[in-house]
C-alpha cells in the first residue's frame, strides 16, 4: 500500500516528496473531490494525505468518506505554517469519533 498526498503548497509536497509520497496541489474544492475519487479506485493506495486547508474545503465530503469506513484512509496534516485546529485537536477528535472523554 502506498500513500499519496493532496496538498494546497509546493513546500508539503516537496518535504513529503523527499520522504518518497507523491502528491499533487490543488486549490480548487471540485478538483480535490476529482482526485479523492480517483484515488479511491486505485488498489494501490491506502492512504490519503491531505493539508488541513484542504481539508477545509472538502470538509463534509472528507467527513462522509470517513464516516463510511471504505478505503483510502484519509488524514489530514498541518501544512509548514503549523495547525489551526489548536492543541486538544486529538483529544476532540476522539470524543467526537467514539463518544469517549480523556
Amino acid at each position: 500500500m502506498r500513500s499519496f498526498l493532496i496538498s494546497d503548497n509546493r513546500d508539503t509536497l516537496i518535504g513529503m516528496k523527499m520522504a518518497g509520497i507523491d502528491g499533487v496541489i490543488i486549490r480548487e474544492r471540485q478538483e480535490v473531490i476529482e482526485k479523492i475519487e480517483e484515488l479511491k479506485k486505485t488498489d494501490d493506495i491506502g492512504i490519503i494525505i491531505i493539508t488541513e486547508k484542504i481539508s477545509l474545503m472538502v470538509n463534509d465530503y472528507v467527513y462522509k468518506l470517513k464516516l463510511s469506513k471504505d478505503k483510502p484512509l484519509i488524514i489530514e496534516i498541518p501544512d509548514r505554517h503549523g495547525s489551526n485546529k489548536g492543541q486538544d485537536s486529538i483529544l476532540r477528535y476522539i470524543k467526537e469519533s467514539i463518544g469517549l472523554k480523556i
